[in-house]
């Protein structure tokens, strides 16, 4: 079965769309910031390089606002299971200043 690679364009806007830094997203992903910079050129070196479907299903599943998975039968963890305190902090440091 034939399978259709994520283009490096369509990762670019994946990462945008979660208004994530590149830094953000090879934490996100569990990679260095290099690959990051790979997937989104689509090269390496002059040689092509090609997103990695477990890449791809993890890019969906923080799309859907899964960080991390521990398997069945176990809660997943997801962006707006939080600690409150760290919620409430993420608010504080997106919050405009005024001087």
């Amino acid at each position: 079965m034939g399978e259709r690679a994520m283009e490096p364009s369509d990762f670019k806007k994946w990462r945008k769309s979660l208004d994530m830094s590149q830094k953000d997203a090879a934490q996100a992903l569990g990679l260095k910031r290099r690959m990051i910079q790979y997937y989104e050129k689509g090269e390496r070196d002059g040689d092509k390089v090609v997103i990695p479907r477990s890449v791809r299903l993890a890019c969906y599943a923080l799309t859907e606002g899964v960080e991390d998975y521990h398997g069945p039968n176990r809660k997943i963890k997801r962006r707006e299971d939080k600690p409150k305190k760290d919620r409430e902090k993420e608010v504080d440091d997106a919050a405009p200043t005024s001087t």
